[in-house]
């Protein structure tokens, strides 16, 4: 579980920053068990940040709180765009990405101004269009 130490200290470095963990729930065929964790993990480290659920749109935004429960969905469309767009308005500093990388981001989108650590919950990990990758397995 090397993957709980870097976060861990990748956290531990943002604290009192605005920080956000956005969760692709465009589908239910993800390790909802690790994820569920991941959020925990967040919780308590730093439970002002900001919790969003988004497929091929944004289904919440909130701060974490004990009882925060993800809600999948089937359909398989996820895009990045909004949520990324999302972090970039409300002055994110930096966001947590889980998602297994196959969703839509356009060609033209320019790199955000934020740090951006995409969270991948599957053994084979795509080549992230900007930002940091993370294997959480």
């Amino acid at each position: 579980m090397k993957w709980h130490k870097n976060l861990l200290k990748i956290i531990q470095d943002r604290q009192g920053k605005r920080l956000a963990l956005i969760v692709d729930t465009s589908t239910n065929e993800t390790k909802i068990d690790l994820i569920a964790n991941i959020v925990t993990f967040f919780k308590e480290l730093t439970p002002e940040t900001t919790l969003v659920q988004a497929d091929f749109k944004i289904r919440t935004s909130e701060q974490i709180t004990e009882g925060s429960e993800i809600k999948y969905h089937t359909h398989g469309k996820a895009s990045y765009t909004l949520a990324l767009e999302w972090a970039e308005e409300e002055k994110i500093e930096t966001v947590f990405y889980i998602t297994d990388l196959t969703g839509f981001l356009p060609e033209d989108m320019e790199v955000p101004s934020y740090e951006v650590y995409w969270l991948v919950p599957t053994e084979f990990v795509p080549k992230a269009p900007f930002g940091k990758v993370m294997k959480i397995v």
